[in-house]
Formats: structure tokens, C-alpha cells, sequence
């Protein structure tokens, strides 16, 4: 089984900045890997993914502010966040795809907070 511990997350002022990460436990090469989060009282929603072949999409809330990125080497996929807003606020998830298997597992989360 595949382990994914995010960090990163921590109480931040809006306009702020916040890096993610996801570290794997295996190569995560040839897997699609992607971000989600939840907040309070609401489903969990798809912020960004990346492919095994590199390409990104974006949720339109995170376009233009949230970057998705990986390193091969360091087995971590990472969430760059800037311009956050309050409504960013949410418990964010990592997800990995091992396509080849269909298999799919998710990390703990780690929480987000924008506030004044």
C-alpha cells in the first residue's frame, strides 16, 4: 500500500502564501497526482491534478494562483498557493493514481487557514 503524508498547511492572512506537500512512499513515477480539499459541511472538490505525462488542470478557483508540481526524486508532489483567500480555507488532501492498477490512495490531509 501506498502511504502519502501531506504538510505544509497552517493558519495564513489572505493575500498570503502556503506550499504543500505529498510524500510518497513509493516512486511516483507513472502515477497521476492530484489535490483536492473539504471544508466544514461541504463535499470534497478537485483543486488540481497532474498526469504521469505532465499535464496540469486546475479548478477555476486555483487557476492563475495555485500551482500543482512534483519531484521525481524526492517521491513528493507539491501545492503552491498564493493570493489565498478566506474561501481557500478547507482541509486539503493528496491523491495518487497508479493508473496501471487503477489503484488509488489518499493522505490524512492537512489543514488550511486564511484569516485575518
Amino acid at each position: 500500500q501506498v502511504q502519502l503524508v501531506e504538510s505544509g498547511g497552517g493558519l495564513v492572512q489572505p493575500g498570503g502564501s502556503l506550499r504543500l506537500s505529498c510524500a510518497a512512499s513509493r516512486s511516483i513515477f507513472n502515477t497521476n497526482m492530484g489535490w483536492y480539499r473539504q471544508a466544514p459541511g461541504e463535499e470534497r472538490e478537485l483543486v488540481a491534478t497532474i498526469s504521469s505525462g505532465g499535464s496540469v488542470n486546475y479548478d477555476d478557483s486555483a487557476k492563475g494562483r495555485f500551482t500543482i508540481s512534483r519531484d521525481i526524486a524526492k517521491n513528493t508532489a507539491y501545492l503552491q498557493m498564493n493570493r489565498l483567500k478566506p474561501e481557500d480555507t478547507a482541509t486539503y488532501y493528496c491523491n495518487l493514481e497508479i493508473p496501471v492498477h487503477g489503484l488509488r490512495y489518499w493522505g490524512q490531509g492537512t489543514q488550511v487557514s486564511v484569516s485575518s
